[in-house]
């Protein structure tokens, strides 16, 4: 359901959102660089926001626990963002497909557009806390 909020924030709250799990899977691959048969994955950042082309549409994937001591996660914190492995530029003996300069790269990248987005979402903030203090 689509709130007066979730318009008015529009794309930058989504954008907060995928950058802030983009920047979890960066950093997986940065830390099994060294991991045999691991593989780099990633997030295609425009063609989640493009597939999901309402407001608030990243819905909840529902994450069920089969067994007693199973830790209960609240599935609202779980999107489902497909991640896609990605095409190594070299290859490499033990099947693992990290290059690190890349990732490092990637994720310093997916940072400052984390902190544009954030900021302007901020900005959003701030301009509805003048609107209500009448300002």
């Amino acid at each position: 359901m689509v709130t007066v909020l979730d318009n008015y924030f529009g794309i930058n709250a989504q954008s907060v959102l995928v950058r802030s799990k983009r920047a979890e899977v960066l950093a997986s691959n940065i830390i099994n660089a060294d991991t045999p048969n691991y593989k780099a994955k990633d997030l295609d950042f425009d063609a989640i926001l493009k597939s999901n082309n309402s407001i608030g549409s990243i819905k909840p994937v529902a994450i069920s626990s089969n067994h007693r001591n199973h830790i209960s996660v609240d599935s609202t914190d779980s999107f489902s963002l497909q991640t896609k492995y990605r095409i190594p530029e070299h290859a490499s003996l033990d099947g693992n497909t990290v290059d690190s300069h890349v990732e490092k790269g990637k994720f310093a990248e997916n940072a400052v557009r984390y902190q544009i987005s954030l900021s302007m979402l901020n900005n959003k903030i701030q301009g509805l806390i003048s609107t209500l203090k009448g300002e």
